[in-house]
């Protein structure tokens, strides 16, 4: 999928949030593409990734799982490699000037979801169009309305389409978090 039909998914993503009224943050965020880490093997990308999102109020009716705020996100690769858009629920840890937030999302993305290495002959795709995105954040409240967080990003599919099969792409940067009320 080239980029000029993944920008229509990311508008759309980011204009089901648009609503300020409805918005509790949001943040925008620059990040090191394809980080190595012991969680993912290399795909060959490159690039800075930009990323955009919203975090709404936290919703009570999840009470049981400690009230999560539900986001949706949007990471474009400056590359040209794989980019994504998705959403997912967050928890913010902690009530003074630091903060953890953990999150978990599912995202679609626009990379290749197969690319086989020509020494090894593994597969280097990332196998499901629909992955998985965890993330953690450790932030720091400059005031009552901007934080900076230093976050980690992973999107992989887990293993659950193929056993043998699962590079995933790590991603970590930082990001200016703005409160819209």
């Amino acid at each position: 999928m080239s980029l000029r039909y993944f920008a229509p998914l990311v508008a759309a993503a980011l204009a089901t949030a648009s609503t300020p009224a409805l918005a509790d943050e949001m943040f925008v965020g620059v990040y090191a593409h394809e980080v190595d880490t012991p969680f993912t093997l290399r795909v060959e990308e490159d690039g800075v990734d930009i990323a955009a999102g919203y975090r709404f109020e936290p919703v009570d009716g999840l009470r049981a799982i400690g009230r999560p705020a539900p986001y949706v996100i949007a990471s474009v690769n400056t590359a040209g490699d794989t980019s994504f858009a998705g959403g997912g629920l967050s928890w913010t840890i902690g009530k003074g000037p630091v903060y953890v937030r953990p999150a978990i999302g599912i995202v679609v993305h626009d990379g290749d979801t197969h690319r086989y290495d020509t020494v090894t002959g593994k597969d280097r795709g990332l196998g499901s169009r629909v992955l998985f995105e965890p993330e953690i954040g450790i932030g720091y409240r400059l005031n009552e309305r901007v934080s900076v967080e230093a976050s980690w990003m992973h999107i992989s599919h887990a293993r659950l389409f193929d056993s043998d099969q699962n590079p995933g792409i790590d991603m970590i940067g930082l990001r200016l978090v703005f409160r819209t009320r």
